[in-house]
């Protein structure tokens, strides 16, 4: 579960980290791409290698992984019981539960970190509750050498468990000693030394806490031998914790830093020991007598009674965990949102000065530069105006947007200058080339003849209508034959039929004499081959020409009839 749990907040981390990049930071299309890639090559890396550790750690944990952990919601103390632990558990017992602690023994130094670890995993709620229990019981050692290396190497298991339980846990020390004069009807006793209370305390079910000195002077016939060996009990003991155990964990080894113990007790209670044990080489250096050694083994009590003089602290359950690193990577992602938003503002504000800059400094003269700049400015405005209709992009948003107060700016500058108008356009003087009306001879004259027929009327209407609607200008009639016959009489026949044309128009349409000339041609001028009847019909024809041409009806024209 743990591990799935990590998957999500992983991919979590991603689809935010991927969001960043192309919604929000300025990079081109080519480094989006590349950066997105390498975020989802480098996740998927973490999560390859996170999968292994956690393989190798189910590994390294099988041999624990059955420990009796206290349950999610446990309010009291959990205690990690190193040193001297076996006699505080009978049968290999998994654990011990009291009102106010969770026991749990460790076996060998090496097998401390892996605890922690194992616990930090499965029960996060509890790291601020655990605490190190050195239980050191003398009787048991009878070399001073091999005792002290078990101290030092206690000393760097309990440092080695600060990367799992949120720094080094804390640690207190107990002591159990076989009492020199043992009763039946004694009741649990212990001597501590605690955070607050100066010197040694005796605490007794049901007495309550006394002072060692005032205790010590409460004699009376039942208890003062016991109380007297009680105190020189303490006294020895004192001396040999200090040399002995503080000497060498409250000293610094190399890289490991020193361990201050936050509570000490003792508890005098029958203890199964070896012979020859350290205790009885310390008594017998300062008695020259050797105490005897117990026989009956029996489950040490546990110091309930320094529980809660051990350091509060507050822990975090495995859910909260997750919450908040889900929370980290949301104010992380919206840090550099805000970051970005930051700097694509700042970049749009860049953008649109340095537009107004380049509109301002030119001059109009000439206007198209401005004009392309002030194109420019428009853009930027019809931008501006439609992120402030529909809202502004992602990009630039988070409460950063500082386009609206460009709008003002833009449309002042566009409204300060207007192109100037376009110069009128050059009206160009058409001048209109001759306009002819062609008739058909045969439809005006009969063969050989130049007398207009009775029929013909009609035909010269029309012609003399589009004559009239350009007064003024020259008049141009044109007589034209076919090859048939003699040269010199198509040329006098042509000329004629063009004369009498000319002369009906002239009377008919009330047009003075001066406005027309008069030309014949003959056969000179064929509009086609005469080698076909159809072409030599073509030829037969009178023309008319309109000729633009000043004052052209206040001169008499008589042109030569041989002439163009």
């Amino acid at each position: 579960m743990r591990g799935l749990t990590r998957l999500l907040l992983l991919l979590l981390g991603t689809c935010l980290a991927l969001w960043l990049i192309t919604g929000f930071w300025p990079l081109g299309t080519g480094s989006r791409v590349a950066l997105s890639m390498m975020v989802v090559i480098v996740c998927g890396a973490v999560a390859y290698f996170q999968w292994r550790r956690d393989s190798r750690n189910k590994l390294a944990h099988a041999h624990i992984a059955g420990a009796h952990l206290p349950p999610e919601d446990f309010q009291g103390a959990v205690v990690l019981v190193c040193g001297d632990s076996a006699p505080l558990f009978s049968n290999n017992q998994p654990f011990r539960e009291t009102r106010q602690g969770w026991y749990l023994p460790v076996a060998m130094p090496e097998q401390l970190p892996l605890l922690a670890q194992h616990l930090a995993s499965e029960r996060p709620a509890l790291v601020a509750q655990i605490s190190v229990l050195l239980a050191v019981v003398p009787e048991m050692h009878q070399d001073p050498d091999d005792f002290i290396q078990k101290l030092r190497a206690w000393h760097r298991a309990i440092v080695q468990c600060k990367g799992w339980l949120a720094g080094i846990p804390p640690v207190w020390i107990s002591t159990w000693l076989s009492p020199l004069v043992t009763s039946d009807t004694a009741a649990e006793r212990w001597f501590t030394v605690t955070p607050g209370l100066s010197g040694v305390q005796v605490r007794e079910a049901g007495a309550g806490v006394m002072p060692l000195a005032e205790w010590s002077r409460e004699l009376n016939a039942g208890n003062g031998l016991e109380r007297l060996s009680g105190m020189l009990w303490m006294e020895s003991l004192l001396s040999w914790s200090n040399s002995q155990v503080l000497g060498v964990i409250g000293q610094r080894q190399g890289d490991l830093p020193a361990l201050t113990p936050c509570a000490w007790g003792s508890c005098f209670t029958p203890v199964t020991g070896s012979a020859d044990n350290l205790w009885q080489t310390h008594i017998a250096g300062l008695t020259t007598l050797k105490p005897a050694t117990a026989t009956i083994q029996e489950c040490l009590p546990l110091p309930d009674v320094l529980l809660p003089y051990l350091p509060c602290r507050h822990g975090v359950s495995r859910l909260m965990q997750s919450w908040q690193l889900a929370g980290l990577l949301f104010g992380l992602f919206l840090l550099f949102a805000l970051l970005a938003s930051y700097i694509n503002n700042q970049r749009l504000i860049q953008s649109v000065g340095d537009h107004l800059a380049v509109y301002n400094r030119l001059t109009g003269t000439p206007p198209a530069p401005k004009l392309q700049s002030q194109q420019q400015l428009r853009a930027d405005d019809r931008l501006l105006d439609g992120w402030l209709r529909g809202g502004a992009p992602m990009r630039l948003s988070l409460g950063l947007y500082q386009g609206m107060r460009l709008i003002a700016p833009l449309q002042s500058a566009i409204n300060s200058w207007s192109p100037p108008p376009p110069p009128p356009p050059v009206i160009k003087k058409i001048i209109q080339g001759p306009k002819t009306f062609r008739l058909d001879a045969l439809s005006l004259f009969d063969t050989g003849k130049y007398v207009l027929k009775s029929g013909s009327t009609k035909v010269l209407i029309n012609a003399l209508v589009g004559i009239k609607a350009k007064p003024g200008w020259l008049i141009v009639v044109a007589g034209h034959t076919d090859d048939t016959g003699d040269d010199k009489f198509n040329q006098v026949l042509s000329q004629k039929r063009a004369e009498s044309v000319r002369d009906w128009m002239r009377d008919t349409g009330d047009v003075p004499e001066s406005c027309f000339a008069v030309q014949g041609f003959g056969e000179s001028r064929p509009l086609k081959s005469n080698d076909t009847e159809e072409g030599r019909a073509a030829n037969r024809r009178v023309e008319i020409s309109l000729v633009p041409q000043a004052d052209a009806c206040k001169a008499t024209a008589t042109p030569d009839s041989s002439n163009d």
